[in-house]
């Protein structure tokens, strides 16, 4: 039996029981409408079992102590989830060596859309606000939206309850730093406040400075800090708690960026290189820009079975690569909601996406071009999560996704697929869990990529398809007073991955890609403190090869990644802390990758008198190695000059609450 007939048959059999029988045990149905429940916490639910599964959170806590200015910054301490890439603009994430456009990406639920030219991050990320991250490495569930393949990622933003004091409502938080290599100013401003049940959030942030010298002392071209971003978030909840939310911003990347003559003789940005081995670079200025509109309606006081949510959202990501101009929008929405049931609770809902990729070329004759794909779908989704008994908890859930989809030649394709996922989390002792979970996504159809529709000759649709992902993840975990193990195996397998970048135009040619390793963690805890290790190892291969460092799209050749964090209060006004990154070297791939070993340390002080200040100094790159990261595109390739990360910075940071 496959894996995709074996979750198939389970969660089939399994959830008529848990659902529909638990479910009118626990409440008589003339009790529906006013019935309420106190489910408590869900053990498969719970950080641990969680990060066993894969799915880890970077809370609000975790990011106060990374003060994170870039998406690189956010992720620091994680073995599995790595960015690279020098500015802004150029930062990608990828999770256990897969690209983060196989995932489902959203910010604060809404969707989020793929990158429009290559050389560019997906989505451009200002974290200033960011109040947590969840990461899905693999085993998405069925309400974390359509297009899964290889996980999730989940950004959430605070609002003006997140920063409010208990009993204040207006308040503001400033934000003031510098640092000796590559920025000169970054400074942030939010304003905030509440009253008569209305709420508001005004946020303006700017980051500017030169290009930043590497760990040998060199300059790296095209890498100045050029980014602003902008805010407003108004909510207005009612006494019966329901409340109204919209939310706005526009987060941009500009600046000088590093640009080679292209095919058609034409000018292209390369901000994710140093520079290619065939030409000289000139820099000419890039922008990276995504918009963003959501209206989120929810209960903040839950009556009976009904815990609503209803959102809609319009994204637009656009990249003007001198050369070509892409912009990829996208409306979505989600109409869900979460029923108490025995032992836990059940999410069910539809959602919907609506999608374009348009571009056009700006060179001679065939590189002139301009197109537009299109790409919607709707899906009908349900998952469970239920503590069964004493020892075991379960998760598991199907969804059911009808896509069409018309290209740039006009023609229509359309298609539907199942996707299903099951976990569950069983307890073998006092101190001993064991995890395990299993996943088969459909991932549909894929946009190409919007800079380049019909550049340079018109595309072709012959056997294009849609794709699907099997995932699969067991483990156990170890937890003794302040202690804390885990280690699990995972397997990621993504077929007929349509080439979003065609080679001729073929957006029919298909991809297969696996990821596969193992992810372990060592934490031990104290009252005013924490050391972790996170070691991570990803054998990625596209087609049955290790994956090259310009697959993309797709992947990159991580193998073995440790990651390390700790952090200890002294004492009301002190606190000391640090990250560290280590990639081993890697033969898998043409040309061998190094390994590096990059230390960052971190205090900050909050003076007595002064508690609402608080000063960070931090010094990245210690020990000022030399290095590209490992998921920086072109390492292993001897035709691009790979894009060093910076060396030794000294920052200086002053944040005010008032």
């Amino acid at each position: 039996m496959s894996l995709r007939a074996f979750i198939l048959a389970g969660t089939a059999l399994s959830t008529p029981f848990f659902v529909t029988s638990a479910y009118a045990q626990a409440v008589p149905l003339d009790d529906l409408e006013t019935s309420s429940f106190d489910l408590g916490e869900i053990r498969i639910e719970a950080e641990d079992a969680q990060n066993l599964l894969g799915n880890v959170t970077i809370s609000e806590e975790d990011l106060e102590a990374r003060a994170p200015t870039t998406a690189k910054d956010i992720f620091a301490g994680e073995s599995a989830v790595t960015a690279g890439g020098g500015a802004a603009i150029a930062q990608k994430i990828f999770v256990n060596g897969i690209e983060e456009s196989l995932l489902s990406v959203t910010i604060d639920g809404a969707r989020q859309n793929k990158s429009a030219f290559h050389h560019t991050g997906n989505v451009l990320l200002d974290p200033v606000l960011l109040k947590s991250v969840e990461v899905s490495k693999g085993l998405a569930p069925a309400d974390s939206g359509a297009g899964a393949l290889a996980g999730s990622i989940a950004y959430e933003t605070k609002d003006a309850n997140d920063l409010l004091e208990e009993g204040d409502n207006f308040g503001g938080l400033a934000t003031l730093g510098t640092a000796d290599n590559g920025i000169d100013l970054s400074s942030s401003l939010a304003l905030f406040g509440r009253a008569n049940g209305f709420e508001y959030l005004l946020s303006a942030t700017r980051r500017s400075g030169d290009d930043y010298e590497d760990g040998d002392g060199n300059v790296v071209p095209g890498t100045e800090a050029d980014l602003t971003d902008y805010v407003g978030k108004f909510a207005y909840e009612s006494q019966n708690g329901h409340r109204f939310e919209f939310a706005g911003s526009q987060t941009e990347d500009t600046g000088l960026r590093t640009a080679q003559a292209g095919p058609g003789g034409i000018l292209f940005t390369r901000p994710d290189f140093a520079g290619i081995t065939s030409g000289p670079s000139v820099l000419a200025e890039g922008l990276s820009r995504r918009t963003s509109y959501t209206f989120t309606y929810t209960n903040t006081q839950p009556q009976g079975i009904w815990d609503p949510l209803v959102q809609i959202s319009y994204n637009e990501q656009e990249i003007d690569a001198i050369g070509v101009y892409g912009v990829n929008e996208s409306l979505s929405g989600t109409i869900k909601n979460s029923f108490a049931i025995s032992g836990g609770s059940l999410t069910a809902g539809i959602d919907f996406f609506d999608e374009t990729a348009e571009g056009e070329g700006r060179g001679p004759g065939p590189f002139a071009s301009s197109g537009r794909e299109e790409l919607s779908n709707v899906g009908i989704f349900a998952q469970a999560r239920q503590d069964i008994s004493d020892r075991v908890s379960v998760s598991y859930g199907a969804r059911l996704d009808s896509q069409s989809f018309t290209g740039a030649d006009g023609s229509d394709f359309s298609d539907e697929g199942i996707s299903v996922n099951g976990a569950l989390d069983v307890i073998l002792s006092d101190r001993w869990s064991l995890n395990a979970g299993l996943a088969s996504t459909w991932g549909g159809y894929e946009l190409g990529e919007a800079a380049l529709v019909n550049f340079g000759s018109a595309w072709n649709y012959a056997g294009f398809t849609t794709s699907r992902a099997e995932a699969a993840r067991i483990g156990l975990r170890y937890d003794y007073g302040g202690w804390k193990f885990g280690a699990a195996l995972f397997h990621t397998d993504v077929s007929d991955i349509a080439a979003v970048l065609p080679s001729g135009g073929a957006r029919g040619a298909t991809a297969d890609l696996t990821s596969q390793g193992i992810d372990a963690s060592a934490e031990y805890s104290w009252y005013a403190g924490f050391v972790r290790a996170n070691w991570t190892y990803a054998d990625v291969e596209l087609d049955g090869e290790a994956v090259g460092s310009t697959a993309y799209y797709l992947g990159r050749p991580m193998g073995h990644i440790v990651a390390l964090e700790g952090g200890w209060q002294i004492d009301d006004q002190w606190r000391v802390g640090g990250t560290a990154e280590i990639a081993l070297k890697n033969t898998d791939t043409d040309i061998t990758l190094p390994g590096y070993e990059v230390f960052n340390v971190y205090t900050t002080y909050t003076p007595p008198a002064a508690e609402n200040l608080e000063l960070r100094l931090g010094v990245n790159n210690l020990f000022d190695e030399t290095y590209a990261s490992r998921s920086s595109d072109g390492i292993d390739s001897s035709r691009v000059i790979p894009l060093n990360e910076p060396g030794r910075t000294v920052s200086f940071t002053a944040r005010l609450r008032f």
